[in-house]
């Protein structure tokens, strides 16, 4: 029978959460022993059957067998007292004494003994009141009593996210729920594609697909309809969302915006009921965001009123098509325009591609682009045309056409204006994009919020796990995103109304302002899904829990409908548009006024007391954070025309300008974007009248603001518009906020309504 472990003297016990602390945590090295044996030479108030003790259970050679090692901590827990906080192990050790010994505990010298005993625990390296939770059988504290809590009317919040456009997104929503619409695996390509084209089908028969086109077309006229169909469709299959893209928006859209009623009669119907598949052909293995630049060709013949459609090279084939691969019939072909040899610029013409059974048409060539990193389901193909003959009423004639007599007409005289007036009329894809990424990044943050929510891991020493949403890097990492993702749907539905509500003379900042909210927003669902992903775990890399997928069928969101670095440099050439003709336009009293403006901005904004400002109010104020950003984007915008300006005064070529320009381009752009972002958070969050929900809403506004001046902190500190105290007090803020939203975070995704069939994560279920 095994002997019972010695009984520890006074001084043992005194010393006892010491000797097990650090037996427990690791053999005792010769820095540890080292501490030990000046500890007991200085301990003269221990008696010399302590120090023997001591020395025994210190002994590297043979430390304290596992029976000894449970009644050292059987002896420290049966001391303790739960609802009393130790400050240190020394702290405990003299409980014991007290405890065990009453008599020998007031012989000890209490305070010198404390002292030195505090001193051994600092010089080995011991936290002692996290050491002393160790001993306790619970432990509550802020992190672990943290938890969700609904503040707010969650379907209320729904109501302000969906808009007028509820009815609608609910429908939708429980048709999508049914098992019609049930996730396939998506190994064999042929198979997924076809029951992504019969999803297809299905939305068809319902009238979804034809619900932009006019109503004498089988439409409802609601290009709102169509972008809000195309945006809820992202919560369930992204390749069923991008093959739907195709037939009714690229494929029917081109066909109503470029061509006039004739092409309208003949194919519109068509292509609603999806009786029709067609493609949109203009992107080029050589030429994708230069479509000045295509190769394919349409040389016009006179005595046959007829155009030959070619593909000169292998480069020049179409490339990436959607629908080509398997299921289209007939395509909108970018190509240029020569007749009599000479070049008229790209136009567009309807070519057939298969005939009724499905075999591609004489001179027609499809190639299979094969497996893709995502969207699997879609049939991307390149085609190619070998001198394909195609009547005079396939071009689509809207903006340009050929007359029975072979002449070129054009409403538009400028080709410059005809071609980009032509490519704007397509500025929708812009639109249903970004969207569809928002979607995405809802379904991600869903997912690992909620997962965030119920998987604990660690916690308090003698307390239970907690959360790991209850960690504050936990919640850096998922909760601006999740502000950020609410920022972009405010401005996404000022975008979207932008758009539906154009007129002629403001169609270039449209254009512009489609396409740098494109880039933002993809660009901001490429990141959130992976740090979504990351969030989860192991859990997150399984696919059961969809976050592969979404992030796989999103990645070439941020290359769809332009390349977002040259998207943005399209919106920095639009804002220096813009900003010249300010300049134009300024008499001497407007030029006075703007120089006060600029001489105000260094007054107000960067005098001693507001760049070093750390004052709460003053960092949740939004008129700081919105003269911030339009500060930003205003000064970049001044430095970048002025730069481009003096490279071209000093001789160099415009083009190499831009092409030294172009970081700064970028960055011009963006600024623009986030400027409008928060400007359309602060206004949604001014009107919304349920206190709740608004103080919520404020938050996650004042969060997007700080998080970006955050991340940008670096130009604001080299600009002087702030110092170190003032970014150091800004982070701090940001965290604080992340803190206060934690509790609101699950309720936050709940309010985005996905159905949980559609959401289909164990993890988030």
């Amino acid at each position: 029978m095994q002997q019972s472990p010695n009984q520890p003297t006074p001084g043992g016990l005194v010393l006892l959460p010491i000797l097990y602390m650090v037996w427990s945590e690791t053999l005792i090295q010769d820095q540890e022993n080292q501490a030990f044996i000046t500890f007991l030479n200085q301990a003269d108030w221990l008696s010399e059957e302590d120090k023997k003790f001591l020395r025994e259970k210190l002994s590297p050679e043979s430390p304290p067998q596992r029976q000894e090692m449970e009644f050292w901590w059987e002896t420290i827990t049966s001391a303790i007292e739960e609802s009393k906080t130790y400050p240190n192990l020394t702290s405990l050790g003299i409980e014991l004494l007290r405890k065990a010994a009453p008599e020998v505990a007031y012989t000890f010298p209490i305070e010198q003994a404390e002292k030195e005993l505090s001193d051994l625990e600092k010089e080995l390296g011991i936290v002692g009141k996290s050491a002393a939770l160790s001993f306790k059988s619970s432990h509550s504290n802020i992190s672990t009593r943290y938890e969700t809590q609904v503040d707010f009317d969650v379907s209320a919040l729904t109501e302000i996210l969906d808009g007028q456009r509820k009815p609608l997104i609910d429908a939708l929503k429980t048709f999508l729920a049914t098992d019609n619409f049930d996730y396939i695996q998506p190994d064999n390509l042929e198979t997924y594609r076809n029951q992504v084209l019969s999803w297809c089908r299905l939305l068809a028969d319902k009238g979804y697909g034809a619900i932009g086109y006019p109503e004498e077309y089988g439409g409802k006229d609601d290009m709102e309809a169509y972008f809000t169909v195309m945006e809820t469709l992202s919560y369930r299959d992204l390749s069923m969302v991008i093959k739907f893209g195709v037939q009714f928006g690229l494929w029917g859209m081109s066909i109503l915006s470029l061509g006039t009623k004739k092409h309208h009669d003949k194919y519109l119907k068509a292509i609603g009921t999806l009786e029709l598949p067609g493609c949109f052909a203009m992107t080029e293995t050589n030429h994708g965001s230069n479509v000045k630049g295509i190769e394919t060709t349409a040389n016009y013949d006179h005595q046959s009123q007829t155009f030959t459609i070619h593909t000169p090279h292998q480069d020049a084939r179409k490339e990436y098509i959607g629908n080509a691969a398997m299921h289209g019939k007939m395509a909108t072909v970018f190509a240029k325009l020569l007749i009599d040899g000479k070049d008229y610029g790209v136009s567009t013409f309807v070519v057939p591609l298969r005939d009724e059974e499905g075999n591609t048409l004489p001179g027609v060539k499809i190639t299979d682009c094969g497996r893709k990193m995502g969207l699997n389901g879609v049939d991307n193909g390149l085609i190619a045309f070998d001198q394909v003959v195609v009547p005079r009423e396939n071009m689509l004639d809207r903006f340009s056409a050929v007359d029975e007599d072979g002449q070129f007409q054009s409403p538009i005289a400028s080709d410059n204006k005809r071609f980009f007036t032509m490519l704007g009329t397509l500025v929708g894809g812009r639109i249903g994009i970004p969207r569809s990424a928002l979607a995405a990044s809802k379904s991600g943050l869903t997912i690992a919020i909620r997962y965030g929510d119920r998987r604990r891991q660690f916690g308090p020493e003698g307390g239970e796990e907690i959360p790991i949403l209850n960690y504050r890097m936990h919640q850096r990492r998922l909760i601006p995103l999740l502000a950020k993702t609410y920022a972009c749907h405010f401005a996404m539905e000022y975008v979207t109304n932008r758009f539906l509500q154009r007129q002629e003379e403001e169609m270039q900042e449209i254009e512009a302002l489609a396409a740098g909210m494109k880039s933002y927003v993809t660009w901001q669902n490429t990141a959130t899904l992976q740090e979504c992903r990351e969030a989860c775990g192991g859990k997150g890399f399984l696919s059961e829990n969809r976050i592969d997928a979404l992030k796989n069928d999103t990645d070439v969101y941020t290359t769809f409908e332009g390349d977002n670095t040259v998207l943005m440099q399209l919106v920095a050439k639009s804002r220096l548009s813009a900003y010249k003709e300010q300049f134009e336009n300024m008499n001497l009293f407007t030029i006075i006024n703007y120089v006060a403006s600029k001489t105000k901005t260094s007054i107000t904004e960067k005098n001693p007391l507001i760049i070093r400002n750390t004052d709460e109010d003053h960092l949740l104020d939004s008129e700081f954070h919105l003269s911030a950003f339009e500060y930003r984007e205003n000064s970049i915008l001044d430095s970048g025309a002025k730069r481009l300006k003096r490279l071209m005064d000093e001789g160099m070529d415009p083009f190499d300008a831009v092409n030294v320009s172009q970081h700064h381009l970028v960055n011009m752009g963006q600024a623009y974007i986030e400027r409008v972002i928060l400007e359309k958070f602060i206004e949604k969050t001014d009107q919304t009248s349920d206190p709740k929900i608004k103080d919520v809403l404020k938050k996650l506004c004042d969060l997007y603001a700080l998080y970006q001046l955050e991340t940008h902190k670096g130009w604001y500190l080299e600009q002087g518009y702030m110092e170190g105290v003032k970014t150091k007090a800004i982070r701090k803020m940001v965290n604080q906020l992340c803190w206060e939203i934690r509790k609101d975070a699950v309720p936050l995704v709940n309010a985005f309504n996905i159905p949980d069939v559609c959401l289909a994560a164990p993890i988030a279920l």
